[in-house]
């Protein structure tokens, strides 16, 4: 799976573990050795980082004689260097979203015609509710590659009587997710001539499925195993809850405008379902980054509706200097190219918040005080406010890496942070007013969210045992 949160081993797991570090060493010399040695000197050069990690799992996995491989595509499918599984056994396509455009294409059409690319001729293929144009293309795809498709139903079809189905990961979305991965895993057992697998359940077809182009597959009776399973299900990253005293941190690595969507539900519910403190002082902190070509406005306006009393941004660096963190660099982008697109989305959010007051009567107009770039004597210590003027009751602050960033936001309520810096390094009318804020509140709610490797960096800093 891709891409890893704190460690590249949670990339290659055997039996839900990542592999061990002895293992990842000896696979690893093993297999850039074979290519040093076997590649074409008139045109030397090693497989990039992701085709290389590929064909390392691919190693591991045959040398550890796995029963099952279950590989994700790492972008698209056609042209995805995870795609040369002549036959596997079944295939899934997720419910698409707008992602990665400048490789796979700006429209939902396109994309579909990409994740189709997955197909294989006679191997059947499941996808679950998508809309009806991207669901023809899929439909078109399987035709093509003569691969029978099917589209799942609904998770709570699958219920008994009236016990409803637990699920480990919170969000509707996830209950999607879910029912694919109920008939990709029966479509493995039948193959292997499991027994016990339950009945078939002929479904009543639905209104809203009558005339889609592709046929629904029937719910079957679940065993006790795949009950267990789906309520034992853990993903980090994913509509992920922290408590740590005083501070809740929401983690859910959406990146894309339908996962942000399903995010926001996701944050509403479980921020709201929390036990409101006696003295109702509650601060709702937003931290977010986005990387690549997406585009962050449609992002960020989409999480305008949360009411944050602080947006914070900084890139996904875990501190300013990442020389002792290989896990988590990133060789393809410079701090100072990160810290303009925080400034950029630091500026996105102030002018949707002075949108947001003048569209809503209710809103009391934001006070102003004037905005300016303050670095500050303490070494490495950088805080960045709104160049221009901006509201000081919705703060918008940037910080030059994550530690900073979740040490200003927990003031040294959460034990496993310190608490940040006192002498003069958050000078700005903002920062020190809103510390004084979470200082005193009886509830901090911080939604991290916009990318899978900001939501990595935050889990490597509030849960160190991760990547031991």
């Amino acid at each position: 799976s891709s891409p890893h949160l704190v460690q590249v081993r949670e990339r290659i797991r055997i039996n839900g573990q990542p592999i061990s570090k002895d293992l990842f060493n000896k696979y690893f010399w093993l297999v850039y050795n074979r290519l040093e040695e076997t590649k074409d000197p008139a045109h030397a050069s090693m497989p990039a980082y992701f085709r290389f990690l590929t064909i390392m799992a691919f190693h591991v996995f045959l040398q550890e004689k796995v029963d099952l491989a279950v590989v994700e595509v790492g972008i698209g499918g056609t042209y995805d260097c995870t795609n040369i599984i002549r036959t596997p056994v079944v295939c899934g396509v997720s419910s698409l979203g707008i992602d990665h455009t400048s490789i796979l294409g700006d429209t939902m059409e396109k994309i579909a015609w990409q994740k189709g690319g997955i197909f294989k001729p006679g191997v059947p293929a499941f996808t679950v509710a998508q809309p009806e144009r991207p669901l023809e293309v899929l439909r078109e795809r399987a035709q093509e590659r003569r691969c029978p498709l099917y589209l799942c139903p609904e998770l709570d079809d699958f219920e008994e009587g009236c016990q409803a189905l637990e699920l480990g990961l919170a969000g509707a979305h996830q209950r999607s997710n879910a029912a694919l991965a109920l008939q990709l895993a029966r479509t493995w057992l039948q193959r292997h001539g499991c027994q016990g697998l339950g009945e078939l359940k002929e479904l009543p077809p639905s209104t809203e499925l009558l005339g889609r182009p592709v046929p629904l597959a029937p719910a079957f009776r679940l065993t006790d195993a795949m009950i267990q399973g789906l309520r034992d299900t853990e993903w980090l990253g994913r509509t992920q809850v922290l408590s740590h005293g005083p501070v809740t941190w929401y983690l859910d690595g959406a990146h894309t405008t339908s996962s942000i969507q399903a995010c926001v539900r996701w944050f509403r519910q479980a921020a709201l379902s929390q036990d409101k403190p006696h003295d109702g002082s509650e601060v709702r902190v937003l931290l977010f980054n986005a990387t690549g070509d997406r585009d962050t406005a449609a992002l960020l306006k989409l999480l305008v509706p949360c009411h944050f009393d602080y947006a914070v941004f900084c890139p996904n660096f875990t501190e300013v200097s990442v020389s002792n963190n290989a896990d988590q660099q990133n060789f393809n982008v410079t701090l100072e190219n990160a810290l303009t697109r925080c400034l950029e989305n630091q500026r996105t959010w102030t002018r949707l918040l002075e949108e947001k007051v003048g569209q809503d009567p209710w809103l009391p107009s934001p006070l102003r005080v004037g905005g300016l770039l303050q670095p500050t004597p303490t070494r490495g210590s950088l805080l960045l406010v709104p160049p221009a003027p901006g509201p000081l009751n919705s703060p918008a602050l940037v910080f030059p890496c994550l530690a900073q960033a979740l040490r200003w936001v927990a003031q040294g309520r959460d034990p496993h942070l310190a608490a940040p810096v006192a002498s003069g390094a958050h000078p700005h009318p903002a920062a020190s007013s809103g510390a004084v804020l979470l200082r005193e509140a009886a509830a901090v709610h911080v939604l991290v969210t916009g990318s899978l490797h900001l939501v990595g960096g935050t889990l490597r800093l509030l849960d160190p045992a991760l990547s031991q």
